[in-house]
């Protein structure tokens, strides 16, 4: 059944949302105690729920999916016209607000994902962001990890490991740890440590913010852009048919 304020792609339920919204959903999560977990929809993570249906399962548990780039943004109205989503959201755009949330609310992180040099980056980046604690993404111990979570007893769970494998470890581990806010980003983790290639703004302003990643690493990105576009284009299409 689709949830309400949402959109359904590919059987995951999109909610539509302003990043002010959004915002005030992490916020009344902290303030009023809440575990929720959010996972996000852009056109590779719905290539991947469209190809892998075990992924609905997970996607549909979450809290909160919330839309991510041009690709989702286009797709909703081409498939509800004026009901879909109202704006554009991109994590890019997202995280720096969420930081400055974080830091004027002194809301507890705790990062966890990509490398210790990633990681040491956010740091640096921002000094007075309250980091409870960091773990890498890459050959890690998960009772280690639950462990140093819960030691850390975060507001907020960054989790970086890519999709699918950050969302099947937070459907599996959700009850394990101690958080208000568990929240998917997958490599948008390196735009808290400045490191996310985003290109000029004209591009942003275009939506071809993928182009300018694909230019700059074009061997790990030429599945997710040269072939998940035009096949995300074209499923996106078929499910327009079917729904006449």
């Amino acid at each position: 059944m689709k949830k309400a304020d949402t959109i359904n792609i590919f059987g995951a339920d999109i909610n539509k949302l302003s990043n002010e919204q959004f915002i005030d959903y992490i916020s009344k999560s902290i303030s009023q105690n809440r575990k929720n977990t959010i996972g996000y929809a852009n056109a590779n993570t719905l290539n991947k729920i469209y190809e892998d249906k075990s992924l609905k399962k997970i996607f549909s548990a979450f809290d909160l999916i919330h839309p991510d780039g041009i690709g989702v943004y286009l797709a909703s109205g081409f498939l509800y016209g004026k009901n879909g989503l109202e704006s554009r959201l991109t994590g890019s755009d997202f995280y720096p607000i969420l930081i400055s949330e974080s830091i004027k609310n002194n809301w507890k992180l705790f990062f966890f994902g990509h490398s210790e040099e990633i990681l040491n980056g956010i740091k640096k980046q921002y000094p007075l962001l309250n980091i409870s604690g960091t773990n890498a993404g890459y050959n890690f111990d998960n009772k280690k990890v639950i462990a140093k979570i819960n030691d850390a007893d975060p507001d907020i769970i960054i989790i970086g490991l890519s999709c699918p494998y950050q969302e099947k470890w937070m459907y599996e581990n959700k009850d394990k740890v101690s958080f208000k806010i568990l929240l998917a980003v997958g490599d948008g983790i390196k735009v808290f440590a400045g490191k996310k290639t985003r290109g000029p703004v004209i591009f942003r302003k275009l939506g071809l913010e993928w182009f300018a990643r694909l230019i700059s690493s074009p061997f790990s990105n030429f599945r997710k852009y040269v072939i998940g576009i035009p096949l995300f284009i074209k499923r996106v299409a078929s499910a327009k048919l079917k729904s006449k």
